[in-house]
């Protein structure tokens, strides 16, 4: 693969400046499969003794020499081109020892060495979709999103499972492997054996602290999102941040950020461990907008937790649990004052009683809404600044229960909208984001922010814009303690002051960049990675590149 010439604008503050080192094209096809979404390039890359390991939904993985971007080597792992795939991603590698491990958006684990990509002896490939207590039942229904965490001699993984098909999905199993000869060594089950529900799955990354021995899962809702008729009670360790005992996978503590989803308000923030006065500490981010500070030992709220009387209906919890310190990162309650006049009609129709309003057959409006409030890219602990940083969005939903005689008509007088029919329930149901006519969205900006947290007070430090759009991606934190996030659906990389929020510079990329970026020092110099790869939007093209920056503080 031959390197890229990149010209990129370079802006910079007085004490930042970024100049381009090098581009990599992963010449991956961007070609839409046949059915399910297309591929999005979210890999964040991993530094090791002078190389960078890059991987792709479609089943790259290479290494690159981390100054230079020059290809070392290259492999194609031929993921399944025929796959239903919701979530058509791959966010990148682990690596112990002289192996390295992914996992597939088809639903294999796989080893190769890094010296040359090849096949490890004695582990190849495990397919993830055998041994569940209830397999999926499409190509694409199970796959693995995220990078496996590795503690110890153990590789552990979650699962990527479908949303919203049916109250029977494949179950959300994470397990972990004998790092060298793939055996299992164990198994933790989200839900009650006798569960008529699947997923509740770990599809964000899994946060390992080897010094205590934990391992922690942020799982997502039970199946299917938006109808619990079916699974009563608050659904165990679904919506949730569950410490494990590394070496044997038996529950330490666990706890839930949201009672009964019928939002699909999944923990998909990855927990950020940080340090709150000396003590280890663990955040956690939902979707709700909320952001829970836990003890990381024992799950206990370090500022205080309280469950609150929430809208109800015949199929929601009655209460909900709301953290007093910091309060919600975003909007949870919306009034006409905060809506654009050309949705005023259609907002006026809608059930809106703020946060955890039940989904309803005359439409509810749902805030924050399914991306967030917080999202995959999860949190930076800024150290020296003791504040943990957080993009979020301010992007509501309509849910639209559809009694089932109706779910055929429904879905197609409304091709827009997604519309799925929960099979196994009493109700299909439809989504979409709360838009005007010309593809806006109907709450009165800013739609995506960047927020600074003390972990020392627990309050709101500072709340930035981030760019002019909607985010979805990560962030990270230099050596100088500079926050570098993309996310935003313009085509820039943005560093920030963790201490005070206020925007260093912009650096232009190819395209929009959904990815993490990821930082790394190699002979003195520091460097920022990031893929820049779209977010798959008619304001955001997808593209294949991987760029590098060089950092001069």
């Amino acid at each position: 693969m031959r390197l890229l010439l990149f010209l990129a604008l370079t802006l910079s503050a007085a004490d930042l400046k970024l100049t381009p080192a090098w581009t990599y094209d992963t010449k991956d096809s961007l070609e839409k499969p046949k059915r399910g979404k297309p591929p999005a390039l979210e890999v964040t890359p991993v530094y090791d003794a002078g190389r960078l390991y890059i991987s792709t939904p479609r089943g790259t993985v290479a290494a690159l020499q981390a100054v230079t971007g020059r290809e070392i080597w290259r492999v194609d792992l031929r993921v399944n081109p025929e796959g239903n795939y919701g979530d058509f991603a791959n966010r990148g590698v682990s690596l112990r020892g002289t192996r390295l491990y992914l996992g597939t958006v088809d639903g294999r684990l796989v080893c190769l060495e890094k010296s040359n990509g090849a096949h490890c002896n004695g582990f190849a490939e495990i397919d993830l979709t055998q041994g569940l207590r209830r397999a999926p039942r499409y190509v694409g229904e199970y796959g693995v999103t995220s990078a496996p965490a590795i503690f110890k001699d153990l590789v552990i993984t979650g699962s990527a499972i479908a949303d919203n098909s049916r109250l029977d999905m494949a179950t959300g199993e994470v397990r972990a492997y004998d790092a060298m000869t793939g055996k299992l060594r164990w198994t933790f089950h989200p839900l009650p054996a006798d569960s008529k529900s699947g997923a509740a799955n770990t599809w964000s990354r899994i946060t390992v602290d080897e010094a205590s021995g934990l391992v922690f899962l942020p799982t997502g809702s039970a199946s299917p999102d938006y109808y619990g008729g079916m699974r009563p009670g608050d659904n165990r360790h679904a919506n949730s941040i569950v410490a494990l005992e590394g070496a044997t996978g038996k529950v330490v503590w666990a706890f839930q950020t949201v009672h009964h989803d019928i939002w699909d308000y999944d923990v998909a923030s990855p927990p950020e461990l940080y340090e709150y006065k000396g003590r280890k500490a663990i955040a956690v981010g939902s979707k709700t907008g909320h952001l829970f500070l836990l003890d990381r030992l024992t799950g206990k709220p370090i500022f205080g937790v309280e469950e609150r009387a929430v809208p109800t209906s015949d199929d929601a919890y009655k209460t909900q649990p709301f953290p007093l310190k910091p309060p919600a990162l975003v909007r949870q309650q919306i009034s006409e004052a905060d809506i654009h006049p050309a949705c005023l009609d259609t907002f006026r129709t809608l059930r809106n009683e703020g946060i955890f309003t039940p989904p309803s057959v005359q439409g509810s409006l749902i805030v924050p809404g399914n991306i967030g409030g917080m999202h995959w890219g999860g949190v930076a602990w800024a150290r020296k600044d003791k504040m943990l940083v957080i993009p979020v969005n301010d992007l509501p939903a309509i849910i639209r229960l559809i009694p089932k005689e109706n779910f055929q008509a429904e879905r197609k007088a409304h091709p827009s909208r997604e519309t799925t029919e929960q099979k196994g329930t009493d109700f299909a149901m439809s989504r979409e984001f709360f838009m005007t006519p010309d593809g806006r969205p109907c709450l009165l900006p800013p739609w995506g922010s960047l927020v600074g947290v003390n972990v020392e007070t627990g309050d709101i430090a500072w709340k930035v814009k981030l760019g002019d759009l909607p985010n979805l991606g990560g962030l990270t934190v230099s050596k100088a303690g500079h926050v570098f996030v993309g996310a935003e659906l313009g085509p820039y990389l943005r560093a920030f002051n963790a201490k005070t929020g206020a925007q260093l510079g912009e650096w232009k990329l190819p395209t929009s960049a959904r990815a993490k970026p990821m930082t790394f020092v190699e002979a003195g110099k520091e460097y920022v990675v990031i893929a820049a790869g779209g977010h798959d939007t008619p304001l955001s093209k997808l593209d294949t590149k991987i760029v590098a920056f060089e950092i001069h503080p």
